[in-house]
């Protein structure tokens, strides 16, 4: 490394002792009043050094303005370099931005809003795949039937034959046992439309949220299907965003958490500001005379006829 590069951890004399220069820059940068105390200075290289005041304007709690202040080899007068407000160890600054994907919380959407997925959501998966393979909860798996017999084991003493009401050989409830219809009775037609109707009420096709869906529910990668005679009209929402997971909704209903309705994205972060303190922009103080549409040069034409 050489000398020309290598910043001095020994402040400037006189770049430290520029205080009532640096205060003066402070003070005609900010507003009255705002300057406070001197809170330190540090050495930013050979012969330049940076000032800290303290700043008392409201909102700007633990800011500091940052007078940096220069010296030329030989020099006996320090010069000004810059003004700027900076933040201190113990400043409020503003929270570290977030995309709004992950600010979204359940129960944020509403009638009318849109919430896309992103195109490797891993809640989803290709739907016209794996056709051979059973369901993730199908009993045929090995895991799913070691899981099973230990909820059994935990909940049950032993085999039904060890209840103590057994249903007695050769009745309707002894075949049902069999069969593994453990039921004694089931939903009635009546008892399915009570129920149909009071969903169908709750998450259906008429609701606010259905009216401004852009799909329905029956093409939703996040609908779990049910079974039995109400598999047709019903399943469940799978979608921790949409207002109805957790919910029998109807095949009719939708809301903005559909996951075919668009693509999500990927959130844009803001760039972080370049600044370069190495290049000059010149700003000419007059206009440049090829920059208009009169010519530099006398018109010789104009000339004879004594156009000015």
């Amino acid at each position: 490394m050489s000398a020309a590069i290598t910043r001095s951890r020994t402040p400037d004399r006189l770049c430290a002792e520029a205080v009532d220069l640096a205060r003066a820059a402070a003070e005609e940068a900010a507003a009255p009043g705002v300057v406070g105390e001197h809170a330190g200075l540090v050495s930013e290289g050979d012969r330049v050094v940076t000032h800290f005041f303290e700043c008392k304007e409201l909102g700007y709690r633990g800011w500091r303005w940052a007078v940096t202040v220069a010296r030329a080899s030989r020099a006996k007068f320090v010069t000004l370099d810059e003004v700027v407000l900076l933040p201190g160890p113990d400043a409020l600054l503003a929270p570290e931005w977030v995309p709004w994907s992950e600010r979204l919380r359940p129960g944020d959407m509403g009638p009318g809003d849109l919430l896309p997925t992103d195109a490797e959501d891993l809640r989803l998966e290709p739907g016209y795949s794996g056709e051979d393979e059973p369901p993730p909860n199908s009993a045929v798996l090995h895991e799913m039937a070691e899981l099973v017999e230990a909820e059994d084991a935990e909940v049950t003493a032993g085999p039904p034959a060890n209840f103590s009401v057994a249903p007695s050989r050769g009745s309707i409830a002894s075949v049902a046992e069999e069969l593994g219809m453990r039921r004694a009775r089931v939903l009635s037609r009546y008892g399915l439309h009570v129920a149909a109707d009071r969903w169908e009420e709750a998450y259906g096709p008429k609701t606010a949220m259905a009216q401004a869906a852009p799909a329905s529910c029956v093409s939703c990668g996040f609908l779990a299907p049910i079974g039995g005679a109400m598999g047709q009209a019903f399943g469940v929402c799978a979608n921790e965003f949409s207002p109805a997971d957790g919910h029998v909704v109807s095949l009719a209903y939708g809301c903005g958490g559909h996951s075919e309705a668009a693509v999500m994205p990927k959130p844009p972060r803001p760039a972080p500001p370049v600044i370069d303190e190495t290049r000059v922009d010149p700003f000419p103080l007059r206009p440049s005379p090829d920059s208009g549409s009169v010519p530099v040069g006398a018109d010789e034409e104009s000339v004879e006829l004594g156009h000015s």
